[in-house]
């Protein structure tokens, strides 16, 4: 055993070689810097304020607050699932490695159709960050300037130099992202409990905040009321997916059998903890609800200038949030996407994988998977400068994609009467195992059928949902790789090693 390599080091190694790896990145993450990177992944509080248009027009503050409750208690169910696959299996390809737990004669084919929706929605969600990060800073520039009337392609090259900062750091500062998330988890706390406290502070009381907080009910969609209401759920979904950041990232912590599943659920916990008081601090100062639903400048700046009374104050606060969704949040999300091209560039899933699955020898991380991400989402920007419908169903295929990858390898363990994952450190007691799975797999497919629905009636050419278009083209671009490429060379990852070679401590 090498100086300065200890005895955790050691294990996780070699249960990453037991899997058919070699260990090639550097475990340099503690459990609190994965936990700042994972939070700032989901950033719930602030991802929760950026889509407030959403919600607020299908079924108002009831579906705001319920719909993150029913949310985080369904993720927690989710997280914890997935915790028991990250503790068994604990490499950076996650949920297309997990369901090589499945029927040897299926393992390819599920393998491969569970990594190409992962990497599809990885670089989605990267898109997405980057698209509300501009649209928070043009914000910021129209209250400032209330004769400007920001054209599309401002917000474009806002995009463009978001992802391309975004690449730099990643690139070129790969050593100091353990201490850079860090730092992220406390300045997001921070945020979080400033801008509450300020805005709190700021607003004149108003007595009927109560009732509208918990009992609202607003409805603009043209959709009957129960569908409208469901549709309003959809916002809390979006906050807390992407909790598996963790399991792409494990090769880069210690211990990571056992220290990763903790983190992967105490990430959801915390962020759906942290959005649900962000929350109900929003809709106490709202003031008039009319009035945030139909703003020009956005429902989070218009319920800030209510708040505080002075546009200042207001644009100070939209700043902090505005900062750690274009910084923290984006950053995050590129770094683990990167991860993911990676790890399943490296089992040859995606062409050109050697290319992809190079690691760089003096930054120490796949430097050509970054700059694929990159790439990728700046030809979706593209899109966005065509159509805003369009990209909007690229932002809803995102947590579609993550619904289903999350769903193949719990509802495979199900199937199979949860006796497939080898002796692990994070295992559920029988009872709650079966409950969280059947409350995980329910919601998925819930959630997964209202994301394919148009957010209001009537259906037109420009408010079309066309997420079914753009996961119809995954499929599609993933089976003619798979006739060219995947079914002569893809035979899936190793699972039947891991038990036999390292124990748990």
């Amino acid at each position: 055993m090498k100086e300065g390599y200890d005895s955790h080091e050691h294990e996780d190694d070699v249960r990453l070689a037991a899997m058919g790896h070699t260990p090639e990145l550097k475990r340099n993450f503690s459990t609190l810097s994965m936990l700042g990177l994972a939070f700032a992944v989901l950033n719930t509080w602030t991802a929760l304020s950026a889509s407030l248009s959403i919600s607020l027009a299908s079924g108002g503050s009831t579906s705001i607050i319920w719909g993150l409750v029913t949310a985080g208690i369904c993720n927690l169910c989710i997280a914890s699932s997935l915790a028991e696959f990250l503790s068994a299996f604990p490499t950076a390809g996650g949920q297309y490695h997990w369901v090589a737990v499945s029927w040897p004669r299926w393992v390819p084919i599920l393998s491969w159709i569970t990594g190409w929706i992962n990497v599809a929605g990885w670089i989605a969600v990267v898109a997405t960050n980057a698209l509300l990060s501009s649209q928070l800073i043009v914000g910021i520039i129209s209250a400032l300037h209330t004769t400007y009337d920001p054209p599309r392609w401002h917000q474009f090259l806002i995009y463009i130099a978001l992802t391309l900062l975004s690449l730099v750091i990643n690139a070129l500062m790969n050593s100091l992202l353990p201490l850079i998330y860090r730092g992220a988890f406390m300045w997001s706390m921070g945020g979080f409990v400033l801008v509450s406290i300020t805005v709190l502070a700021c607003a004149s009381p108003n007595y009927n905040s109560a009732y509208f907080v918990f009992r609202e009910f607003i409805n603009t969609t043209g959709w009957p009321d129960g569908i409208a209401w469901l549709l309003g759920l959809l916002q809390g979904r979006l906050a807390v997916t992407a909790f598996d950041a963790v399991a792409h990232m494990i090769e880069e912590i210690p211990h990571a059998a056992a220290e990763g599943p903790k983190i992967m659920v105490i990430c959801v916990g915390i962020g759906t903890f942290t959005g649900a008081i962000f929350l109900i601090v929003l809709l106490f100062v709202s003031g008039n609800i009319d009035d945030v639903i139909n703003s020009k400048a956005g429902p989070l700046l218009q319920i800030f200038m209510h708040a505080t009374n002075s546009n200042a104050g207001a644009i100070c606060l939209l700043m902090c949030v505005t900062f750690t969704v274009s910084r923290v949040s984006t950053l995050g999300v590129m770094t683990t996407s990167s991860r993911m091209i990676f790890a399943f560039a490296r089992d040859g899933g995606l062409p050109a994988s050697r290319f992809f699955a190079r690691v760089h020898p003096r930054l120490g991380l796949p430097l050509n998977a970054l700059i694929l991400t990159s790439v990728i989402v700046i030809l979706f920007g593209l899109i966005f400068l065509g159509s805003t419908s369009a990209f909007n169903a690229i932002i809803s295929a995102s947590v579609v994609a993550f619904d289903l990858s999350y769903a193949m390898p719990i509802g495979v363990n199900f199937i199979r009467g949860r006796n497939v994952l080898p002796d692990r450190k994070w295992k559920l007691p029988s009872w709650f195992g079966w409950t969280a799975d059947c409350i995980s797999l329910s919601y998925i497919a819930l959630t997964t059928v209202l994301f394919l629905f148009p957010p209001e009636l009537p259906v037109t050419g420009s408010n079309m949902n066309y997420c079914v278009v753009v996961f119809a083209i995954i499929i599609i671009i993933s089976a003619f790789q798979w006739v060219v490429d995947g079914h002569e060379n893809f035979t899936g990852p190793r699972v039947n090693l891991v038990a036999e070679t390292v124990e748990p401590s």
